[in-house]
């Protein structure tokens, strides 16, 4: 198995299936072929259809009780038999293309970890501004959104996602996987040209400018180096309203 794809998903009925489907196409066009990759839904004790929907759309489901989105991505790669580990969020979907252009820059040896990026599936005054501020972090650090991947092995030496965080999990990990490939001559790498579909949920909830009020909460955590507010997390990514 080249690939597994996993994804950690709370009471997500509502999109999972377009991502799957999306994955479904993506799958068809890899030149080695579908049967080399695998998907994995992490179903993180959902309450509603998710694992239904999961499994009539040919996914392999696994249950994580712990309700902590780390430990659902690393329960997710517990079950996984790929080479390529690779990880999105149960509300997007992915480009057509995804996995050629992942295998040809893996093959390289030259990357120890990537990321797709991604496209806002509906547009805004407010959101073209926070892609503009957005996109000069994006450069400066090599971390963005959408999906990304590692090799299992270099997933394994470094411990994984951090369960013991309540969110920036996928920061610190590609930054671990950095340190990594640095004793090695790898770097991080950014695959544009197969951007994943992004979900504007949080800005549908939370308004079209809450991206700053959360550069105020990112700030505040730099200042005081505390990454584990937990009223912000439960209102923010735990209890959104699903």
């Amino acid at each position: 198995m080249e690939f597994s794809v996993i994804i950690p998903a709370y009471n997500e009925e509502r999109y999972l299936a377009r991502l799957l489907e999306s994955i479904a196409v993506a799958r068809s066009n890899y030149s080695g072929g579908p049967d080399e990759i695998e998907v994995i839904v992490a179903n993180n004790d959902s309450t509603d259809r998710t694992a239904e929907i999961a499994a009539a759309h040919g996914a392999r489901v696994t249950t994580i009780k712990k309700r902590r989105i780390a430990a659902a991505r690393n329960g997710g790669a517990r079950a996984a038999c790929g080479e390529i580990l690779c990880f999105i969020d149960a509300d997007s979907a992915v480009h057509p293309q995804t996995f050629d252009a992942i295998d040809k820059a893996m093959k390289t040896g030259s990357y120890v970890w990537g990321v797709t990026g991604a496209i806002l599936e509906r547009k805004s005054f407010a959101l073209m501004v926070t892609y503009c501020v957005a996109i000069p972090m994006v450069w400066l650090t090599g971390l963005d959104t959408g999906l990304s991947f590692c090799r299992r092995e270099d997933f394994e030496i470094v411990g994984g996602y951090d369960e013991n965080r309540l969110y920036a999990e996928d920061v610190i990990l590609p930054l671990a996987l950095r340190r990594l490939g640095r004793t090695r001559g790898q770097k991080l790498i950014r695959l544009p040209q197969v951007k994943a579909l992004a979900c504007t949920r949080k800005f549908d909830q939370f308004g079209d400018w809450h991206y700053f009020w959360m550069l105020g909460h990112v700030l505040k955590s730099l200042l005081t180096w505390n990454w584990h507010d937990e009223k912000l997390a439960q209102r923010y990514w735990y209890d959104s309203g699903r």
